[in-house]
């Protein structure tokens, strides 16, 4: 199945709300939801990380839409990110907390998001989320003998107003567009012809 577009998808993240993504794979997830929601984007990560998101590598026009905001302390981290949340003009924030996310911190950025019909992406680190949130990924690289970059298995851990799942999608980071994969061994074979 072939995704252009942003449209009612599994992996769509619900406007006006703060969601959650763990993994080796978060920032990839990040970039992808970056690259399929218009308008200006938000990324705040600590002045002290050494990785930044390399402007020329993004997806295709990201970069022109990217504020970086890189805050000295975790309370600055996470002003900036309730400030941002609440400017409706940002369409997408992504941050990178440090620290578990206290269930204050998570209701304040969901207030904020509320406020700015904004969606907001926090990177976390395992265990350390808010029970705020609306949804919570664990996104990890496919890996195998025949490793392929492209592919990614990303699932819903925690959905406060729908299922669970889990998908993987080969995206190339180039654009939006990413093709579903069927699991290995899912193929449904014809039942045998009757007699």
């Amino acid at each position: 199945m072939r995704r252009d577009t942003p449209s009612s998808d599994p992996l769509d993240l619900m406007p006006a709300r703060v969601h959650e993504a763990q993994g080796r794979d978060r920032r990839t997830f990040a970039l992808f939801h970056a690259a399929r929601t218009p308008g200006a984007l938000v990324w705040v990560t600590p002045a002290h990380l050494p990785e930044l998101p390399l402007l020329a590598g993004l997806p295709r026009g990201v970069s022109e839409r990217l504020h970086l905001f890189r805050p000295t302390s975790e309370t600055d981290l996470l002003w900036v990110v309730e400030e941002a949340l609440r400017a409706a003009p940002v369409s997408l924030v992504i941050a990178e907390p440090q620290q578990v996310l206290s269930l204050t911190a998570g209701r304040r950025m969901q207030l904020a998001a509320e406020a700015g019909q904004t969606r907001g992406l926090m990177l976390i680190h395992e265990d350390s989320g808010s029970n705020a949130t609306e949804t919570r990924w664990a996104c990890e690289p496919v890996s195998g003998p025949a490793r392929d970059s492209t592919l990614h298995d990303w699932s819903l851990k925690k959905n406060k107003k729908g299922t669970l799942g889990s998908w993987v999608l080969n995206w190339n980071g180039a654009s939006s567009a990413f093709d579903l994969v069927s699991a290995a061994g899912q193929r449904h074979e014809p039942a045998p012809p009757p007699g």
